[in-house]
């Protein structure tokens, strides 16, 4: 069964008010503003200086300073100000948890065959803050590969296994994609975990964790699970769609609606 499922913090006004500007061809820059931003992790509430975004209560944002990488959510916004812009710290990324599309109910997930829908891009800056250009990441392979049908060919020890199927059990998984033959999932754990890997013909190989461990981890094992399930699942139910894309991107329930619905204060809502 499908369901038509889509998100937005726009009313309608503020909808019509964007068309007039784009027709006209211009850009009004943002407003100056102090935000209040709460960081849950942290149990505090900061405030930081905005020239860059047009923030709303409710926007989950990344600042600089002490608390540069943890995601922190607007709890107010003040336009009548002046201050030393050097006494505080700055908005650095806002997250797009806007989602509207087609997805499909797969158990414990949801699942998209559109690129533009739940893409990796937009997840991943759900859980992590915009990548460093200046810190390149690389990594290599040693060339091993294995059936995802025989996770037994994974060269796992039996508490590496056990423990990434309490992972996979405890959908730690947030999110999971296959574009083609390459694949990316999140994992959550302590922290949070990037997995990547080929698949082909059923196959799996460089299969990387950026917990950068030097043997297969417990994220790697929970994500070949979670793999194994989803294909399975689409298998046999959503084959055509699969097959009309070559693309599949699955996210955890509660977390589409941690970040697509609780963020919102107003918008609409569609099943």
């Amino acid at each position: 069964m499908a369901f038509i499922i889509g998100f937005t913090a726009s009313d309608e006004k503020e909808t019509n008010k964007n068309k007039v500007v784009s027709s006209q061809n211009t850009q009004l820059p943002p407003r100056k503003s102090l935000v209040d931003v709460h960081f849950v992790e942290n149990n505090c509430t900061l405030t930081y200086y905005n020239d860059e975004f047009y923030l709303h209560c409710g926007d989950m944002v990344y600042v600089d300073g002490k608390l540069e990488g943890v995601r922190g959510r607007v709890v107010s916004v003040n336009y009548n100000f002046k201050i030393k812009i050097s006494d505080y710290k700055r908005v650095v990324a806002v997250v797009d948890t806007n989602v509207s599309g087609k997805l499909y109910i797969a158990g414990s997930h949801f699942l998209s065959f559109e690129r533009d829908v739940i893409n990796m891009e937009k997840v991943c800056q759900w859980f992590m803050p915009p990548k460093n250009d200046d810190e390149p990441f690389v990594s290599g392979s040693d060339g091993r590969a294995f059936r995802l049908d025989d996770l037994g060919d994974m060269d796992v020890s039996t508490l590496v296994a056990q423990r990434g199927h309490d992972y996979y059990m405890q959908n730690r998984v947030r999110y999971i994609c296959i574009d083609g033959a390459k694949g990316y999932a999140i994992v959550e754990g302590s922290e949070v975990y990037e997995v990547e890997f080929c698949f082909n013909n059923g196959e799996i190989s460089e299969l990387v964790c950026s917990c950068f461990c030097s043997y297969n981890c417990k994220h790697e094992f929970a994500s070949m699970l979670q793999l194994k399930e989803t294909l399975e699942f689409i298998s046999k139910h959503y084959a055509d769609e699969y097959k009309r894309t070559g693309y599949f991107a699955a996210i955890n329930k509660g977390t589409l609606f941690y970040f697509a619905v609780d963020t919102k204060e107003t918008g609409t809502f569609t099943i």
